[in-house]
């Protein structure tokens, strides 16, 4: 049971309040057919404290929803009956291919881009869905949740495994895929476990990605561990203990009978997926990533925004430098760009250091690892011209030297042109900068050189300059 609150900025999500209690409803479905006894008393008071929360919301901005277990119970009917008498809340149960289409639909909300197929696993049920844009998603969803393998009982690893395989057997060409998007709790702890065994320094969870051998690696060594074990584990979620297994295996079958070569894990689901289709088309089509930057810098910025303008300026300097991220690098100069006024309210001696700190692990959506950290040291580099960033480790593990020498010169063409403007998007108008073979050129209008072509200029201009290893001109 999961109670999420949501600040929505046009395209952006912002998680304001989260809290889970893991209820186990329909822990006795396997065997009666029915919810557990034990898991209604503890939904229902977790339900009754969630309408407490929600007190004064009005009604249309209150969703709530019921999946696998509910819906498959012979007294689901009946339960949500007691929920509705006992909290007032309207309960809407998905249906299995619904909550595929809406566990897509959440991945797309935190990945745009994504290809493949999704996973998204419940305590009762795994859903797979195939990505095919917004439109065209087809999926099932089948019994293969924890619960419904035998949990809380200890695995019975061949019992488990026969029983996985046989659901899958007829959907693994349908839903073969190289590329594997891991929806749910369950999987986003191993990919926290497998973190720690790497010894892998960001520890964010969404679009953290590992190969086909460190999965199959990671679940083997997951269904082979006690809850004794378990339990010895640092940063495991406690509930968790009984089902980690059931879910590890359930990953390993996976890997190996749709051909899956990589998995990223999504730190959205079901419940952004609701979100994601109730937004206006216009919105929904905007690039999340570029509207989270907007957002956090316009909630923590010093006034107007300039992003756009700052866009535009820089873009010349870096259209004939070969691609780092693909089609994506516009996409991070654009958001690099709409960040350019975080941390304006922050003391100027510690304004770089918080500014990568806050972008390194804000809850943004819409970007790899690679892409988060190329961001944050951007950031950092907007608001100093220092050589490392407080958490160079991280930067250097997850950055190319390339990648790394391309923020620091994003940074300093942003800084340049906050300082050239005073953050004054008319009159940043007034100047170009762009690179020609081996030069850097800086420019004003005819009228405009003394005003905007000072000595603060002609620093940043240099700075600029030698990030990019070329001569300054100035004109």
């Amino acid at each position: 049971m999961r109670l999420v609150i949501y600040r929505i900025d046009g395209r952006a999500l912002w998680t304001l309040y989260n809290e889970k209690v893991i209820a186990g409803l329909g822990r006795d479905l396997p065997t009666t057919g029915r919810l557990s006894t034990e898991g209604v008393e503890a939904a229902i008071g977790a339900l009754r404290r969630f309408r407490a929360v929600l007190d004064g919301w009005r009604a249309e901005e209150v969703t709530a929803a019921a999946t696998a277990a509910v819906r498959d119970a012979a007294d689901g009917k009946a339960f949500l009956n007691r929920v509705t008498a006992e909290t007032g809340l309207k309960v809407r149960v998905i249906s299995g291919e619904e909550e595929a289409r809406y566990a897509a639909l959440g991945v797309l909300c935190g990945q745009p881009d994504a290809e493949g197929v999704v996973g998204d696993l419940g305590g009762s049920s795994l859903e797979l869905v195939r990505l095919n844009g917004m439109t065209n998603i087809e999926g099932v969803t089948l019994p293969l949740g924890p619960f419904a393998l035998g949990a809380p009982k200890p695995l019975d690893p061949e019992k488990t495994r026969r029983k996985i395989d046989d659901r899958l057997a007829q959907l693994a060409n349908r839903y073969s895929s190289p590329e594997f998007h891991a929806v749910g709790g369950a999987w986003r702890n191993l990919a926290l476990l497998h973190m720690q065994l790497a010894d892998y320094p960001l520890h964010v969870a969404h679009q953290y990605e590992f190969g086909r051998a460190d999965g199959l690696e990671l679940a083997r060594f997951v269904e082979r561990q006690s809850r004794s074990s378990l339990e010895r584990i640092q940063g495991l979620s406690k509930k968790r203990y009984d089902t980690l297994p059931y879910a590890a295996m359930v990953l390993e079958r996976l890997i190996e009978r749709l051909g899956v070569d990589r998995i990223v894990i999504s730190a959205y689901g079901v419940r952004e997926g609701l979100l994601l289709e109730a937004m206006p088309p216009e919105i929904r089509q905007r690039d999340p990533l570029i509207e989270g930057c907007e957002a956090l810098a316009a909630q923590r910025g010093g006034g107007p925004g300039i992003g756009q303008a700052l866009e535009a300026w820089v873009a010349p300097v870096f259209e004939g430098a070969p691609p780092l991220f693909g089609a994506r690098d516009a996409v991070l100069l654009a958001a690099a760009c709409r960040l350019a006024d975080l941390g304006a309210q922050l003391h100027p001696d510690h304004r770089a250091d918080l500014a990568f700190e806050q972008v390194l692990r804000a809850p943004l959506a819409g970007m790899n690892h690679a892409e988060r950290c190329f961001l944050a040291f951007a950031a950092f580099s907007r608001h100093t011209a220092a050589p490392q960033p407080p958490d160079i480790q991280t930067i250097e593990r997850v950055l190319t030297p390339e990648r790394r020498q391309r923020a620091r010169a994003l940074g300093s063409a942003i800084r340049l042109g906050c300082d050239l403007s005073g953050r004054n998007a008319r009159l940043l108008e007034k100047s170009t900068v762009r690179v020609s073979g081996e030069r850097l050129t800086l420019s004003a209008l005819a009228g405009w050189e003394d005003m905007l072509l000072g000595e603060q200029t002609a620093r940043r201009a240099q700075a600029l300059a030698n990030a990019m290893k070329l001569k300054l001109e100035m004109a």
